[in-house]
């Protein structure tokens, strides 16, 4: 996603749902993939800290099995920034159940974080 448009879609027509350290909005897009996009503001760190979270957001969203045809905004909170990357997946699985788009007929249960 990178058009304002859809942006403003996004904000004003989905869902919402937060946590500590991350939070998802999440709309149906009528087609037959689903679009993402991270949210990192300057509260968060430098720019270096910034592109980290997002890496690490990108590859937790990778491997998950996602139901097809959402537009999804992840925002990080300044939190996220001094947390691991198993805690940035736990959460975003989390929110992803609590939005209801984990796919649960693609057999890949996403495995529980370690302690």
């Amino acid at each position: 996603m990178r058009r304002r448009a859809d942006f403003d879609r996004v904000f004003q027509q989905g869902r919402h749902n937060g946590g500590r350290l991350l939070a998802l909005r999440s709309a149906p897009n009528g087609m037959g993939l689903s679009r993402f996009a991270y949210m990192i503001p300057r509260r968060v760190g430098k720019a270096v800290t910034r592109n980290r979270v997002r890496r690490r957001l990108r590859e937790a969203l990778r491997s998950l099995p996602l139901v097809e045809g959402y537009d999804l905004v992840v925002s990080a909170r300044q939190e996220a920034a001094a947390a691991s990357f198993h805690a940035l997946r736990a959460e975003l699985v989390m929110l992803l159940r609590r939005a209801r788009l984990l796919d649960a007929s693609a057999g890949r249960e996403p495995p529980p974080a370690p302690p």
